[in-house]
This record gives C-alpha cells, structure tokens and sequence, in this order.
C-alpha cells in the first residue's frame, strides 16, 4: 500500500516511517525511476506559504518527509483521523535517513554522490562515512560554488555526477536552494533518487553539533540550533516557528467556524 500523504497548511507530507522512506528509495532504484525527496520541516512548510515554485516543487517531488517533529505530530492525528487503518508515523529526519539508507547500501550495493558544502566538509563527511560503512561506496563528490552557477559550469557539474552513475545523490546545499537543485536536475544526472538533506553534511562530517537526542525527541532542536548558530539561524526560527503556529491555530479555527455555520 502506498504511505498516505498528509497536507500541512497546503503542503504534503508522506505520513511514514525511516524504514518506509529507505524503502522507497530502494523501489526507485530497483525500477531505475528518477524522483527527489524534501526533507521538510516548519522551515519549509512556512517557506512555500509565500514561494509558488517552492510549493509546487514540494507538490512534485516523489517524497516529503517529516523532518521536524511538529510535522510528525500533526501527520500522526491527521492519520488517525482519517480514512482506512491507521499507520505508525515518526520522524524522518534527514541525517538519520542518509546514515540508515548507507547502512542498507552496504548489503544492496548501492552508489552514493555527495553534492554541497565546502571541500573540506566534504573530505571529512567521505572519511567519516567509510570509517562507519566500509562497504558502501561513495563514487563522487562536489562541491558546487555558493552564488548562482552559469549554465555551462551547471551543465559540466552535472556530466560529472552521471558519469560517476550513481544512484543517490545528496544534495546539502540548504532550504531552499537544494530543492530548486533537485527539481531543475532530477533526471538529467543519472541517478534515480536525488535527497536534499541540508545540514546533515555538517553533522556527519563533525563540523556542526546536533542537539542532543532528548532535545530532538521534545521538538526543541531548532532551539539548540539557534544557540549554536544564532547570527545564521535566529531569523529563520524567530520568524517561521511563530508563524507556523499562528498558520495553523487560524487553519483550526477556520475549520472549526465552517463546521458551526454547517451545523447551525
């Protein structure tokens, strides 16, 4: 059965598990179907309010996932609430779906491209990666320059990634520009799944803390991060963290009105 799709202030996400998402991962492999996944959290979702091609990208792509735990607790009532049986829904979160989907490489043979961040992120992210997964193979990686790309430089980066003919590419390029990346490329690099997993370069490379485990499970991270990282991330969070509450506290009001006047 196909995981339900869940819609949160206009955007779906896929109501499902880490083993869930890997697993479809491991269908568009197998059947060599080219797809993206946005790893989505409040930070999207309050992006695409105001960004069309941002929204219709999440729209298109073959996978949202629940990165943020808000997101996880909003699709968990809304799948309880709606038709058919109920499904377990928990976070997907993009560091952990790129060390479980390089786990299940090691027995599935599975080639990764690592795209984004620094040369040096990257030389530590592949040595760090090798250490934990000694089977997996990483055939590529590049780091793309931070201002806009011309054509012809876009177009010999992307030769480079397909003739590495991998079949993953992550992208860590940050929201939104690696989901514009995805979108513009899915197809034309040769590898069937394309993830946006933005920080989790950073962290896997040891360059960036991640909040401990109890903050991630309380739905605080984003407050760790900000700490850690306040001139980059405090706007980002100071502005989309009140929105996205006052977004959906009007949603549930609006909701609650239609269903007053029915009832009247």
């Amino acid at each position: 059965m196909p995981e339900p799709r869940v819609e949160i202030l206009g955007v779906g996400v896929d109501a499902q598990t880490l083993d869930g998402a890997v697993d479809r991962m491991a269908r568009w492999i197998d059947r060599r179907e080219p797809n993206y996944v946005c790893v989505t959290g409040v930070h999207g979702v309050v992006a695409c309010q105001d960004d069309d091609e941002l929204r219709l990208i999440h729209r298109d792509a073959g996978m949202v996932t629940t990165d943020g735990v808000p997101l996880v607790w909003m699709s968990r009532r809304r799948v309880r609430s709606g038709p058919g049986p109920s499904r377990p829904v928990e976070r997907v979160y993009g560091p952990d779906l790129m060390l479980r989907a390089f786990a299940r490489s090691e027995h599935e043979g599975w080639r990764h491209f690592l795209f984004g961040s620094t040369p040096e992120t990257l030389g530590l992210l592949e040595a760090n990666l090798a250490a934990r997964f000694p089977s997996a193979e990483v055939v590529g990686a590049l780091s793309p320059p931070f201002d806009a790309v011309p054509d012809d430089d876009d177009r010999a980066m992307s030769s480079t990634i397909a003739r590495c003919r991998p079949d993953v590419v992550w992208v860590g390029l940050s929201t939104p520009r690696q989901e514009r990346w995805m979108a513009r490329h899915v197809g034309r690099v040769y590898a069937p799944v394309l993830v946006g997993v933005g920080a989790a370069f950073d962290f896997h490379a040891g360059t960036k803390r991640q909040a401990p485990p109890w903050m991630q499970r309380a739905g605080l991270e984003w407050a760790f991060r900000m700490a850690t990282e306040p001139r980059r991330l405090a706007g980002r969070y100071l502005h989309s963290n009140p929105r996205f509450v006052a977004l959906c506290a009007r949603e549930v009001l609006g909701k609650r009105r239609a269903g007053w006047k029915h009832v009247a």
